[in-house]
């Protein structure tokens, strides 16, 4: 495939400023398109893409407040909100340029400008640009996919969590979401993100307990060339890829210590600096963490700051496991069953009592993720149209059934699941199980909880 040359935009009123940039620009290998007035270039990105805007702020009609340049920052913002625009002005006025910042742009320059400043922007902005029209892309290729898999959450034990989102994902609030593994937390970030204000920006995920603590700081918060022996160019990290978007941090409890207190800086006042910079740049992000650990447990030992997870956990959502979720089991087997029932072109429609029965019974260890496994299997292992328990495969778990299902581990499952409604509240839970709050506090105590 060719690589497509990056194009940048270019408005200022001079003739002569226009020329130097285009030269300039074309002689680092980008293609320019240039204008006189902002009105054009608007009507430009109507018709046609960028991969950054270089604008002035400063026009004819009004060269001393800014006010038809910022006026232009925003008209191009309700047009294309993702496009990285950079903004210039003549005046040397921080008020002006943060004014700008504030409706839009991502950086300024100030003019009379120096190559090596403006060329470093341009490329960290192109870098940006093209990072998140990336994500877009990958979020349309996968919108069939993110489709098929729409949440179900019909059970008693799934309604808590259905009303808590309804609340919070139209607000700007952090959310923390533990549960087990398997149990669903990532499609419920995403569930949250797509409801949210910032539904239209990126939601930018992050597997914490895939990074080493030597490449953490890298990937969230990013590095300059030259930061240490392998920097050869500026990094983008996450935080600045989601800016006016949503971060999903996964395995939250993974965190290296180290790091936490420059998490605990950006949640507080969404300011950081790149490896290597002393540069402090601003984001607007939603945080969403996600964590099969006990945290509360790991704030005890001393591993993770009790400070951050406050941050964390403006909300808190604890998501049930599957055994627990009654029939959602059967609703989410038959959603699978269709989608890869059409993804490998298998003639397979529906389940046998006796499968569903089976379905009903195990106790499903790895949750949904498990759940999906076993149902794309039994689809491309079955020798009818319709799936049986031998298809199924399940017969190889059974001790773990038999485990999973003992009065022990439903009243555990129930203890937990009262407690994660009523957010650790013991006397509400015991009202709610009909039991006096000393014989919860015996039956927590036996059970390890």
């Amino acid at each position: 495939m060719l690589k497509r040359t990056p194009c940048i935009f270019i408005a200022d009123d001079q003739r002569d400023v226009l020329e130097s940039l285009r030269l300039l620009l074309k002689a680092e290998g980008y293609a320019t398109e240039t204008f006189q007035h902002p009105a054009a270039l608007i009507d430009a990105l109507r018709t046609r893409a960028a991969d950054v805007v270089l604008m002035d702020l400063n026009y004819t009609r009004d060269t001393t407040s800014g006010e038809e340049g910022l006026d232009a920052v925003a008209r191009i913002r309700a047009l294309d909100a993702v496009t990285p625009l950079v903004v210039m002005t003549a005046w040397g006025s921080i008020e002006l340029a943060v004014e700008a910042m504030r409706r839009g742009a991502q950086d300024f320059i100030e003019k009379p400008w120096e190559n090596e400043r403006l060329l470093t922007v341009l490329r960290t902005q192109v870098a940006l640009g093209q990072a998140v029209a990336r994500a877009r892309a990958l979020e349309a290729e996968n919108h069939e996919l993110t489709a098929a898999q729409e949440w179900i959450a019909d059970s008693p034990a799934m309604r808590p969590v259905v009303e808590t989102i309804e609340r919070v994902a139209p607000s700007d609030a952090n959310v923390l979401l533990t549960g087990e593994s398997g149990c669903g937390k990532g499609l419920l970030a995403r569930i949250i993100h797509e409801r949210s204000p910032r539904k239209d920006r990126s939601l930018v995920i992050v597997n914490i307990g895939s990074l080493s603590e030597t490449v953490f700081e890298s990937e969230i918060f990013g590095h300059v060339k030259g930061a240490f022996t392998d920097a050869k160019a500026d990094r983008i990290g996450r935080f600045e890829l989601a800016d006016g978007g949503t971060l999903f941090l996964d395995e939250i409890a993974n965190i290296p210590p180290a790091q936490q207190a420059r998490l605990l800086r950006v949640l507080e006042e969404g300011q950081f600096e790149r490896l290597g910079s002393s540069r402090t740049r601003q984001v607007d992000v939603r945080v969403l963490a996600a964590t099969n650990a006990d945290i509360d447990v790991e704030v005890e030992a001393g591993r993770f700051r009790r400070d951050l997870l406050f941050r964390l956990n403006t909300i808190h959502i604890h998501l049930p496991p599957l055994r627990a979720r009654g029939d959602d089991v059967l609703h989410l087997a038959q959603r699978f069953l269709l989608r890869y029932a059409q993804r490998h072109r298998r003639s397979v429609e529906a389940f046998s009592d006796a499968a569903l029965s089976a379905l009903r019974r195990y106790g499903w260890p790895g949750n949904v993720r498990e759940l999906s496994h076993v149902i794309e299997r039994a689809v491309l292992m079955a020798r009818s149209r319709v799936i049986a328990p031998a298809d199924l495969r399940l017969e190889g778990t059974a001790r773990a059934e038999r485990r999973s299902i003992t009065l022990e581990a439903l009243e555990e499952e129930a203890i937990r699941a009262a407690l994660a409604r009523h957010d650790g509240n013991v006397v509400a839970a015991a009202d709610e199980l009909g039991v006096s709050r000393s014989a919860l506090y015996r039956r927590m105590e036996k059970l390890g909880l």
